[in-house]
């Protein structure tokens, strides 16, 4: 959420912002509702000091002089209970607008429409060439029993799988190297709840706009799609030490997606699924945008040696303002190359935030001079799983069918070559 006095006094460059995210907000309604809001809080807080002053009064006087006062008071309290009800009414929309007002984005966030407008920034690794005609990771990991898609769709729907056998030892390497991997750079692991209460999904900005693609429970809570909305939580109302920032945060935790409106998008195997498991990098940083812009280039940087050290070839690529969220200022997208759509696909999006979802959360900190400010906010992947699975066994896939396990996750599996038949 943006400062109030911020809005007002850079109205133009917050509506450029909004253009240039491709999002409709009516920023000359909500400065509108503002000044009425304004006006009727101090229409009620001079009621409420008149109303103090008539008190005083009525407790010394006697008599008609009394009864007078009264008769006062009571015409006061009526005219208060017409502005409340007129200031909860303004008050009501103008908050509705406040969380629909876009971030602004940084300068160098590129124009367009969507992600086929973002822009490659650099590439790693080479892209493999076969001898042969390769496999996509369905038939690749149903045929060495890595996974199951049949029985995964018969029990739990559409877009349902069971990892099996390799499939898990392999999901699970992955997962001790990215624990070891990010915990070498500073990060605290925790493992956090996926089942959040609906303030902490609108503190991070995934609520009220991204309802649809949430799953809620008939108690009001709802289950997240990354570990960032209760990490972020967990220090929401708080006060931190400066001493302490930037704090990192490594968030474990399954994931649940109803992936709205793609119905049709990778309908098979295990790019899109509803439910998946994540490591997240969440970072707390002191209230400095060279500070954000630095740890935006750490924690991409983090999730590129991590990818490196899989030997994925892979770009990243800045996103355009049409692909960004509502409070991200600048976003990249790392994407490894899957042979079988001869494309590259997402693995990581790292972005900041400046203070967009520290002061919907409330999350403060007393800098040097001892100033209380919002701490900003960045998050980025660590690692998905099993989507990342799908871009190892394509890449490692050999001729016969089996999968040559990446060097650096050996000591995790125990074995060099997964699917062969014993």
């Amino acid at each position: 959420m943006l400062d109030i006095n911020f809005i007002r006094e850079n109205a133009d460059v917050v509506k450029a912002g909004a253009e240039k995210k491709r999002l409709e907000v009516d920023i000359d309604r909500l400065l509108s509702l503002d000044s009425e809001r304004k006006v009727l809080r101090a229409k009620l807080d001079d009621g409420k000091a008149e109303q103090n002053r008539m008190s005083a009064t009525i407790a010394k006087a006697e008599g008609d002089e009394r009864t007078q006062y009264i008769e006062r008071m009571r015409s006061v309290k009526d005219g208060m209970v017409e502005l409340e009800t007129q200031y909860a009414a303004i008050l009501e929309e103008w908050q509705k607008i406040m969380l629909t007002v876009p971030n602004i984005p940084d300068m160098t966030v590129p124009e367009g429409e969507d992600d086929a407008d973002n822009q490659e920034v650099r590439t790693w690794g080479e892209i493999p060439s076969f001898s042969f005609t390769p496999k996509d990771h369905i038939e690749l990991m149903t045929a060495t029993g890595m996974a199951d898609f049949e029985r995964g769709a018969k029990v739990a729907g559409f877009r349902g799988y069971f990892l099996k056998g390799d499939g898990v030892l392999l999901a699970n390497a992955l997962s001790q190297l990215a624990l070891n991997h990010f915990m070498s750079k500073g990060f605290d692991p925790m493992m956090v709840p996926s089942l959040v209460r609906r303030e902490t999904f609108m503190g991070t900005g995934y609520l009220p706009q991204g309802e649809d693609d949430l799953y809620k429970t008939q108690d009001g809570e709802y289950l997240a799609g990354t570990g960032e909305v209760a990490a972020m939580g967990y220090h929401m109302d708080e006060v931190l030490e400066c001493t302490d920032l930037p704090k990192r945060m490594l968030a474990y935790s399954p994931c649940f997606r109803r992936e709205a409106g793609s119905h049709s998008k990778d309908t098979k195997g295990l790019i899109r699924v509803h439910e998946f498991f994540k490591w997240e990098q969440i970072v707390l940083a002191e209230a400095s945008h060279e500070g954000s812009v630095q740890l935006h280039e750490e924690i991409t940087a983090n999730a590129e040696e991590f990818m490196q050290k899989l030997g994925l070839p892979y770009h990243v690529v800045v996103n355009c303002g049409g692909d960004l969220g509502l409070g991200q200022v600048k976003k990249y997208d790392i994407e490894a190359w899957m042979p079988s759509q001869n494309a590259y696909r997402e693995t990581h999006s790292a972005s900041y935030f400046h203070d967009f979802q520290t002061r919907r959360l409330n999350i403060r900190y007393r800098d040097a001079e001892g100033k209380m400010q919002f701490a900003h906010s960045l998050n980025n992947t660590a690692v998905a799983m099993p989507r990342v699975l799908t871009m190892i066994v394509e890449n490692y896939q050999q001729e016969d069918g089996t999968i040559r396990v990446p060097e650096v996750l050996v000591p995790y599996v125990g074995k060099e070559i997964l699917g062969r038949r014993s």
